[in-house]
């Protein structure tokens, strides 16, 4: 028998195959590119300072040398790029190339909620008036303040089901549960969600971001969506906010390609729960062998970028911290993969929640510039909770 006969052919999966197969403690990550879902654990990657790229390039290179098939970095960086991450060099990876198209189990019915605010509406309101402040000094010109929400159902929320229902919701999301468990957790804690913007992705030479800021609710009536769009388009405000994050991200991957293509305004997309203002910038690079220029190290250059933060950063940081009465953890950070060639993609970790057991903490940020109300800010964020308040069957709750 000759060699190559006892070569098995590679599986072919397909994607709703893949999201039915997740289980908790699994990677699952799907965008309209493709889906990935890894299991097990061959290394962990530990950088310190935010140097994931580098310990990720090294974890990749000792993997292929054990053995590892297309060994791929996977897992998500918090919003502080030096605090939490759960990066992984998993054991077993399973892709396929659409999108899953699968019927999703409806939202538990008769689960009992409660639910607490974090801060309250008000104080909220009040982080945005003193944000307003800094801004009108010159201090800023731009913070995004988020707040929360902390759900308790009256048993253990099964993640499996829900991550189907966010996939099934928003197919062109990217979709992804991570296993982000920490010392002290009471019972396995996963990220979960579906995010409709893209920090990174990189195939070859190319590199894409596709950077949102400016939003308006989606109402679900065609008149008042086609208002809304219009008002969306024609708003100096949220236009101001847009242009903040496009310049940001276009100046940093402007430091690895050799070519760029930044659109002259932005484009409005849609989502099941709101209307973004978003430019798609491409990208040739300039050498794709160095291991910055790697998927992951984009991500990284770019994270946090002032879609989730602000302009300047370091101010943005400062006045987030102060204002915000509780970390973001992972909510605003990134979640994606990384191959040994290094390609992959990374998605901002918005419309997202941690699970843990009973528990269900998610975050909604509004970026707050000059002439940015309150009110408004504070019902914007409601409408971006909705993306997973009704995965949930909770959308009333906000």
């Amino acid at each position: 028998m000759s060699i190559s006969a006892l070569v098995r052919p590679r599986p072919v999966h397909r994607a709703a195959d893949l999201l039915a197969a997740y289980l908790p403690g699994s990677l699952y990550f799907s965008s309209p590119r493709g889906t990935l879902l890894a299991d097990g654990v061959h290394a962990r990657v530990r950088a310190g300072g935010g140097a994931q790229a580098l310990a990720a390039a090294e974890a990749l290179d000792a993997a292929a040398t054990a053995g590892v098939p297309e060994p791929v970095v996977a897992g998500a960086v918090g919003f502080n790029p030096a605090a939490e991450t759960g990066l992984v060099v998993p054991s077993v990876v399973r892709r396929a190339d659409a999108p899953a198209g699968v019927r999703a189990p409806e939202a538990e019915s008769g689960t009992s909620w409660t639910i607490t605010p974090r801060p309250e509406s008000a104080r909220y309101a009040e982080s945005v008036r003193r944000a307003l402040e800094l801004i009108g000094r010159g201090d800023l010109r731009k913070v995004v303040l988020a707040r929360g929400l902390e759900l308790t159902a009256d048993a253990p929320v099964w993640v499996p089901a829900l991550l189907a229902r966010l996939v099934r919701a928003d197919p062109a999301a990217y979709a992804f549960a991570v296993d982000v468990t920490a010392p002290g957790d009471p019972a396995p804690r996963t990220l979960v969600g579906a995010s409709p913007e893209l920090l990174v992705s990189r195939r070859g030479a190319t590199v894409v971001a596709n950077p949102l800021a400016g939003s308006a609710p989606r109402s679900g009536d065609d008149a008042l969506d086609r208002e809304r769009v219009a008002r969306l388009r024609e708003s100096a405000k949220d236009l101001g906010e847009h242009a903040h994050t496009a310049a940001q991200v276009a100046e940093v991957l402007g430091r690895f390609c050799a070519d760029l293509d930044v659109p002259s305004g932005p484009e409005v997309i849609g989502t099941p729960t709101m209307w973004h203002l978003s430019t798609r910038i491409t990208g040739r690079l300039a050498d794709p062998t160095d291991p910055v220029c790697s998927a992951l190290g984009l991500a990284e250059a770019l994270h946090p970028t002032p879609a989730v933060c602000g302009v300047p950063a370091p101010g943005a940081l400062a006045a987030i911290t102060d204002l915000e009465p509780q970390a973001r953890g992972y909510y605003a950070g990134m979640v994606g993969w990384t191959g040994l060639d290094g390609d992959g993609e990374w998605a901002v970790t918005i419309r997202s929640a941690e699970v843990c057991d009973r528990t269900v903490r998610l975050f909604a940020g509004a970026g707050i510039v000059a002439g940015s109300d309150p009110a408004a800010e504070l019902a914007e964020t409601g409408a971006k909770f909705r993306t997973l308040l009704r995965a949930l069957g909770v959308e009333d709750m906000a």
